[in-house]
C-alpha cells in the first residue's frame, strides 16, 4: 500500500472530480452466470450504486472501465446514469482519452482522478494514476494491486467495496 500523510492524502481528496472503476472483482464478486446463449447475469451491490449517487452530490463523477464488453455492465452503468468504457484491454493508454469526457473541452488533470481496480491489468493505472490522484482495491484485490492502492477496503469486491471507496474520498474531502 502506498503511504501519504493525512494532508497529503486530504489535499489529493479535495482535488477529485472523477472516480474510475474497474467492473469484474470492483463492482462485482468476479462471479458470472453463463446460460446456453453466453453471459447471463453478473451480480452488483446496490451500495455501490449510492455510493455513485453520494459522488455524484458532491459533484463527482463516476464511469466504468473495463476490459469486457458486457451488456450486463452496460444496463448497470446506464441505471446508475454514469459512463461505461467497454472493452478497455490497456486502460493506462486509454486513460487520456477518457480524461477528454470529462474537461470543459481540454482533457480532464489526472490530479482529478481517483481509480479502484483489483488485478494485474488495473496495475498501470494506478500506477499512473497514483502518482498525483488517489487510488484504491477491495479488501480482497491481488498483492500486485494492494501495494499500488492508498486505500485498501474492508469489503471484498461486488460487496460495497467501491462504496467504501467513495466514502472515503468523500471523507477525506473534509478533513
Amino acid at each position: 500500500m502506498i503511504s501519504l500523510s493525512d494532508d497529503q492524502l486530504a489535499k489529493r481528496a479535495k482535488a477529485i472530480r472523477l472516480v474510475l472503476a474497474d467492473c469484474d472483482g470492483v463492482l462485482t464478486d468476479t462471479g458470472v452466470y453463463y446460460s446456453d446463449q453466453g453471459e447471463a447475469m453478473k451480480r452488483f451491490s446496490i451500495r455501490d450504486g449510492m455510493g455513485v449517487e453520494r459522488l455524484r452530490n458532491a459533484g463527482i463523477a463516476a464511469a466504468i472501465v473495463t476490459g469486457e464488453k458486457s451488456q450486463s455492465v452496460q444496463h448497470r452503468a446506464t441505471k446508475l446514469q454514469i459512463r461505461a468504457f467497454l472493452g478497455v484491454k490497456d486502460k493506462a493508454a486509454a486513460l487520456d482519452e477518457i480524461l477528454l469526457h470529462y474537461g470543459d473541452g481540454k482533457p480532464l488533470d489526472i490530479v482529478s482522478v481517483a481509480y479502484i481496480g483489483d488485478d494485474v491489468n488495473d496495475v498501470p493505472i494506478m500506477e499512473r494514476i497514483g502518482k498525483a490522484g488517489l487510488t484504491g482495491t477491495p479488501g480482497d484485490g491481488i498483492p500486485a494491486v494492494r501495494a499500488a492502492a492508498h486505500f485498501i477496503t474492508q469489503a471484498p469486491g461486488g460487496h460495497g467495496a467501491f462504496r467504501e471507496f467513495a466514502d472515503w474520498i468523500l471523507t477525506l474531502r473534509v478533513g
